[in-house]
């Protein structure tokens, strides 16, 4: 199988030995990915083995930018996962605004908010910054800018009043809701305020690029730091740090699993909502 060949390639150069994330390093397969037949992956993965292709994607690491035609066969599967989160995304608003649910910030204002935004050439801007001030950025992070665009379902449904603290999906990459302010600029602000912090020796975690409020936050109470992309990091997929860092399609795929709300549920409601969101979701 072309998994059991990548796995053998990888482990065999290095002895199977990882990074402090789980990675292999990126020197892996350096010398000889560039001899690897393709792996089929999108056609894999279309077909159903999507569980088998990120992981190949974890085990090669940094690796597979060391091949063109591979690094564009990556690309690939990350724009049609990308197309079918924003499918699912798509699925999970019609079916929360036919049943009355109002999106709103999460203030006590709870101003109306738009549910989903489409990419705008704001996502361009961000991605040309992005890869100007890190080494690399995960391959995932730019097809969720160029084919998703921003998702916020923070709000309240009519039979599942707290919602909310169900930590509803939140990706806002573009910030698309705040078209006035510059998202670029606020990243430089938070890379700013990270490089600040680890100068004075306050911090000396990765940075993460802010994408999300945390799960408390999304509810209106004192919580955390956001949840974001951990940056800089060349693999495919990428970790994304929520309440605990996990890789970023794994992620997605656990949100929509919940309907999008894969948070705590208290009310009895929630559980039949909840499922009924979820249903026939495309796998990531």
């Amino acid at each position: 199988m072309p998994g059991e060949v990548l796995h053998t390639l990888c482990t065999s150069e290095i002895g199977g030995r990882r990074d402090a994330r789980g990675e292999h390093p990126s020197a892996c397969i350096a010398g000889t990915i560039s001899g690897v037949t393709s792996p089929n992956w999108l056609d894999r993965y279309s077909a159903g083995d999507q569980a088998t292709v990120w992981q190949e994607f974890r085990q090669l690491g940094a690796a597979v930018r060391a091949d063109a035609d591979l690094e564009s066969e990556a690309r690939a599967v990350c724009d049609e996962m990308a197309r079918r989160a924003r499918a699912n995304i798509e699925t999970i608003v019609t079916r929360l605004r036919s049943a009355g649910y109002r999106f709103h910030t999460n203030d006590d204002s709870q101003k109306d908010a738009t549910a989903w935004l489409p990419p705008s050439n704001r996502a361009q801007q961000a991605i040309e910054w992005l890869e100007s001030h890190f080494d690399a950025i995960p391959m995932t992070l730019v097809s969720w800018l160029t084919k998703v665009g921003d998702v916020w379902l923070v709000g309240t449904h009519p039979q599942w009043t707290n919602s909310a603290a169900a930590d509803p999906l939140v990706i806002e990459a573009e910030a698309s809701r705040y078209p006035l302010s510059s998202v670029v600029g606020y990243y430089a602000e938070e890379l700013d305020a990270w490089e600040f912090d680890r100068t004075d020796e306050v911090s000396s975690g990765p940075f993460v690029l802010p994408l999300a409020p945390d799960r408390l936050h999304k509810s209106n109470v004192s919580g955390g730091a956001p949840y974001g992309l951990i940056l800089p990091d060349a693999t495919v997929e990428g970790t994304f740090a929520a309440e605990a860092p996990m890789p970023f399609v794994g992620y997605l795929n656990w949100v929509f699993e919940h309907g999008g709300f894969p948070g705590p549920i208290t009310d009895e409601n929630g559980w039949s909502i909840r499922r009924e969101l979820a249903k026939d979701l495309h796998r990531l």
